[in-house]
C-alpha cells in the first residue's frame, strides 16, 4: 500500500501544477475574467468525473483476465497525462487562432465567446484530465487484486495522499515557475508522469499475473453498502458548494490577496491544506462512514458564511489573515467526501467511481453556476447564502424527523438549532467590503464587483476591492504627451484600459475619434460617476467604447490608430496587467501603428516597486521600438514610455504645448498641478526627467531614466 501512496502523492503534485499553469496558459490565450477561470475549472472537473466514471465501468463490465492488469492501466493513464503536459498549451494556441480565423466578431461582453472558448478548453483539456480521473478506480482495483484485506478504505487512503500532493503542487510549483517558467515547469511535471508510469508498470511487474487474475475474479470481498439518494446528493452538494464557494473566495479575498497571477494559489492552498485534515481526521477516527449528522451539515452550512464575519471591515484582524477563514469548511468537506465514497463503496472500484463522478458532477456546475449567475445578480454576500441554505435546511429537516420520531438527543438538536440561526445572523449584521465607502455605486457582472467611491477630487475606483485609479492629472498626461508629440495632426487614437475613463476623455477633446477598450463591463458603467460630461461624450459619434480584453481586440480588428495607449490597472504583476508589458503585445499594437505613430505605456513607478520589474518592462519595450522615449510623470512617480518607428523630435515644454487644441489645453491643467499647459509639460519634459535613445545606447537608459 505504500506504494500506492506515493504513486497518488505524485499525481496529485502534478495535477495541481498542471491546473494552475493552463489556468493561467488558458488566461493569456482566451481572457483574464472570472468568467474563464469557472470554466477552465468546470472542464477541468468534467474530465475527471468522465475518467472516474469510466474507468470503474470497465473494470466492473470487463473481465480481468482479458484485458491489462488495472496496475498497467494506471500506468497507462499517467503517461498519458504526461503527454497532456506536452502538447496543451499548442493546442490552447490552435483554438486561439481558430477563433482569430471565424471572425465572428464576438468580445468579452458575448456569451458566444464564451461559449466558443469554452468548447475549445472543453475539446482539448477533457480527454487528458479524464486520464487522472481514471486513477482513482483502476488503483483500487489494483489494490483489490493484490492486497483485497486493505480494500475496504482504499479510496480514502489514495484520496488522503493525493490532496497532501495537491497541496504541495499548489506551493512549489510557484517557484518551479519562476526558475523555468511555464514550459519548464510543464515539462518538469510531465518527467514525474513518466517516472509514475514507469514504476507502476515495474510493480506490476512483481506480482506474477495469474495470482492477480485469481484474486480479482473473486466476488468482491465485503459486500458494499446500498446507495442511497442521500449519499449521492450530499456527494453532489460537497462537490457543488466547495467549487463554488472557491469563485466567489477569489474575489471575496482579493482586497487581501491582491490581483497577482498566483493569488488563486493562496486560496487553492489553504483549501487543500484543509481537505486534507479533515481526510486524516476521518481516517482516524471510528465514525460510521455512512451516516453524516445533521449536525455536520449545519456546522458545513455555517462555515460557508463565516468568511462573510471575517471579512467585515469593521473587524479589527489583519486583513491577510482573513483568508484563513476557509479552512474550517475545508475540513469538514475533507471528511466528508471521502467517509460516504469509503461507506458506500467498501472498495468496489466501480462504487467508488460512481460516487466520486457524482462529486465531481458538483465541481463542475458549482463554479459555472457561481461565476455566470449567482455572483452577477446576487453578489458576494447571497451567493454564499445560496449555497449554505442547502445545508441549513438539511439540518433542519433532520431536527423535523428526529422529534417526529421522539428520539433525539435534545443536546444536538439545540445545537443544529443554534447554528442555524446563528449563520442567518452572520448574513444579516455583516457588512461587505465596499460598504466602508460612502459615498458610493456598486456593479457586478461575470467578470469583477466594481465600486465608485468618494467625493469631489477624492473618487477612486475599485475592481474586486482593489484600488486601481483615481481622478490625476497623469490619466490625463496618458494621453495628452503622445499626442503632442506626434508629427502630423492626429486622426484618432486607441485607449487600452479605460478606468475612470479620464484618458479617454482627454483624447475626444482633441476633437479626434478615440476607441477605449475595457476588460470589466461594469467599469464603463460608472463613467458617468467619475466625469459631469460623461453622458454627452458617450453620445458623441468621436467616441466608441468596445468591451474587451485589449489584446485580443488588437488581433481581431484592421484599424490602425495615430497613437495608442495603455494604463493597465496596478499591479504590474496582475494576471491582466502583466500580458500587456510583454513583447509578444507590442508586437500586436505595432501592427495597428500607422507609419509614424506612437504607443504610450504607463509604469506605476512607487518608491516601494520592484527595479527588477521596471528594468524587464524597460527591456521589453526597448527591444520592441527602434526610437524610445521616457518621462518622468506630473505627479513625480511613475513614467510614460513612448516608443515609434520613426525618430522624436526634440520638442520643448512650450512648443509641446503649442501643438495643443485650445480645448486639449483646458482639458490638462483643469486638474493642475501648473497653472498652464507649457508649465504643465515642463514638470515631466524638463531636462533633469527626459531619457531617450535607440536601440544602439541600450546602456545609456537605465541612468538617463531615472
Amino acid at each position: 500500500m505504500r506504494w500506492y501512496f506515493w504513486f497518488f502523492f505524485l499525481s496529485g503534485f502534478c495535477s495541481i501544477l498542471y491546473e494552475l499553469v493552463w489556468l493561467r496558459l488558458a488566461m493569456a490565450q482566451f481572457a483574464v475574467t472570472t468568467a474563464l477561470v469557472s470554466i477552465v475549472l468546470s472542464v477541468f472537473m468534467i474530465g475527471l468525473g468522465l475518467g472516474s466514471w469510466g474507468a470503474g465501468h470497465y473494470v466492473r463490465t470487463r473481465p480481468l483476465h482479458s484485458v491489462l492488469p488495472s496496475l498497467r492501466l494506471y500506468a497507462l493513464g499517467e503517461f498519458l497525462t504526461g503527454v497532456s503536459a506536452l502538447v496543451f498549451a499548442r493546442e490552447l494556441g490552435v483554438g486561439r487562432t481558430l477563433l482569430r480565423k471565424l471572425d465572428l466578431g464576438q468580445s468579452l461582453s458575448s456569451p458566444m465567446y464564451y461559449v466558443l472558448a469554452a468548447l475549445w478548453i472543453g475539446l482539448t483539456l477533457t480527454p487528458w484530465c479524464a486520464c487522472m480521473g481514471a486513477t482513482f478506480p483502476l488503483a483500487m482495483s489494483a489494490i483489490r487484486q493484490t492486497s483485497p484485506g486493505e480494500s475496504t478504505q482504499s479510496f480514502s487512503y489514495l484520496y488522503l495522499a493525493n490532496v497532501l500532493g495537491a497541496l504541495t503542487g499548489a506551493v512549489i510549483p510557484l517557484l518551479m515557475i519562476e526558475l523555468w517558467g511555464f514550459q519548464g515547469t510543464l515539462h518538469a511535471g510531465a518527467g514525474l508522469n513518466m517516472l509514475l508510469a514507469s514504476c507502476a508498470l515495474a510493480f506490476s511487474l512483481r506480482s506474477p499475473n495469474g495470482t492477480a487474475t485469481l484474486i480479482a475474479e473473486q466476488p468482491s470481498g465485503v459486500p458494499a453498502k446500498t446507495s442511497s439518494p442521500m449519499h449521492y446528493c450530499v456527494l453532489f452538494g460537497t462537490g457543488f458548494t466547495s467549487m463554488g464557494v472557491e469563485v466567489v473566495w477569489i474575489r471575496l479575498f482579493t482586497p487581501a490577496l491582491g490581483t497577482v497571477v498566483y493569488a488563486f494559489a493562496s486560496i487553492l492552498g489553504l483549501y487543500l491544506g484543509g481537505t486534507y485534515l479533515g481526510t486524516w481526521f476521518y481516517r482516524r477516527s471510528k465514525n460510521d462512514a455512512s451516516a453524516p449528522s445533521g449536525l455536520m451539515f449545519a456546522l458545513l452550512g455555517f462555515l460557508v458564511l463565516f468568511p462573510l464575519f471575517i471579512c467585515d471591515p469593521r473587524l479589527p484582524i489583519i486583513y491577510h489573515l482573513r483568508i484563513a477563514s476557509i479552512l474550517p469548511f475545508s475540513v469538514i468537506v475533507g471528511w466528508l467526501t471521502p467517509m460516504i465514497v469509503d461507506g458506500t463503496a467498501q472498495g468496489d472500484p466501480h462504487r467508488a467511481g460512481e460516487g466520486y463522478a457524482v462529486n465531481i458532477a458538483g465541481c463542475v456546475l458549482g463554479p459555472l453556476a457561481s461565476g455566470f449567475f449567482l455572483l452577477p445578480f446576487l453578489g458576494e454576500r447571497y451567493t454564499l447564502l445560496t449555497f449554505a441554505l442547502p445545508w441549513i435546511a438539511a439540518s433542519f429537516g433532520g431536527i423535523w424527523r428526529s422529534f417526529s420520531a421522539a428520539r433525539a438527543d435534545r443536546r444536538t438538536l439545540w445545537k443544529q438549532g443554534l447554528i442555524g440561526v446563528l449563520s442567518l445572523v452572520l448574513v444579516c449584521t455583516t457588512r461587505n467590503f465596499e460598504e466602508q465607502f460612502f459615498p458610493r455605486e456598486v456593479r457586478r457582472d461575470s467578470t469583477a464587483t466594481v465600486t465608485a467611491a468618494g467625493l469631489g477630487s477624492n473618487k477612486v475606483l475599485l475592481v474586486n476591492g482593489v484600488g486601481v485609479t483615481e481622478l490625476t492629472p497623469i490619466t490625463k498626461m496618458i494621453a495628452h504627451l503622445p499626442l503632442a508629440f506626434l508629427e502630423r495632426t492626429p486622426k484618432n487614437a486607441l485607449v487600452i484600459c479605460f478606468g475612470m475613463g479620464t484618458t479617454h476623455r482627454s483624447v475626444l477633446s482633441w476633437g479626434i475619434s478615440s476607441t477605449a477598450v475595457e476588460l470589466v463591463p461594469s467599469v464603463v458603467s460608472v463613467f458617468p460617476y467619475f466625469h459631469n460630461d460623461a453622458a454627452q461624450l458617450l453620445r458623441s459619434p468621436l467616441s466608441r467604447i468596445v468591451v474587451d480584453d485589449g489584446r485580443f481586440y488588437l488581433e481581431r480588428s484592421t484599424e490602425r490608430f495615430d497613437v495608442i495607449v495603455l494604463d493597465p490597472p496596478p499591479p504590474v504583476q496582475a494576471a491582466a496587467s502583466s500580458l500587456l508589458y510583454s513583447k509578444e503585445f507590442y508586437a500586436i499594437a505595432k501592427l495597428h501603428l500607422r507609419s509614424g505613430g506612437i504607443l504610450q505605456q504607463w509604469f506605476p513607478q512607487g518608491p516601494s516597486s520592484d527595479l527588477a520589474i521596471l528594468a524587464s518592462v524597460a527591456k521589453a519595450f526597448e527591444e520592441s521600438f527602434a526610437y524610445v522615449r521616457v518621462f518622468h510623470s506630473v505627479e513625480g512617480w511613475g513614467y510614460h514610455f513612448l516608443g515609434s518607428s520613426s525618430p522624436f523630435a526634440p520638442y520643448s515644454a512650450a512648443a509641446l504645448a503649442s501643438r495643443l487644441p485650445p480645448p486639449a489645453a483646458v482639458d490638462l491643467i483643469e486638474w493642475g498641478p501648473a497653472p498652464t499647459a507649457q508649465q504643465q509639460f515642463a514638470m515631466g519634459v524638463g531636462s533633469r526627467a527626459i531619457a531617450g535613445r535607440t536601440r544602439s545606447s541600450v546602456s545609456e537608459y537605465p541612468r538617463t531614466s531615472r
